[in-house]
């Protein structure tokens, strides 16, 4: 019963964050919006979410942006 019920928050924290974190990068690029999200530790996948393109974009710029450097904000 308490895992049902940790999970459901969990959920329901996810879909916050989610739409706190879309919310924050309108307007901006998707490289912008990859370099922030980013730069506060979400994964690949869960930024690909968010702004709607495959994890695997997300990794490569993630990955160029080190490279040259510009990750952090």
């Amino acid at each position: 019963m308490e895992e049902d019920i940790l999970k459901s928050i969990d959920k329901k924290l996810e879909a916050i964050i989610k739409l706190l974190a879309g919310t924050s990068v309108q307007g901006k690029t998707k490289t912008e919006q990859i370099k922030m999200l980013g730069s506060l530790g979400m994964d690949a996948n869960t930024i690909a979410d968010i702004v709607n393109t495959t994890p695997a974009t997300v990794a490569a710029r993630l990955w160029e942006m080190k490279k040259k450097g510009t990750t952090k904000k």
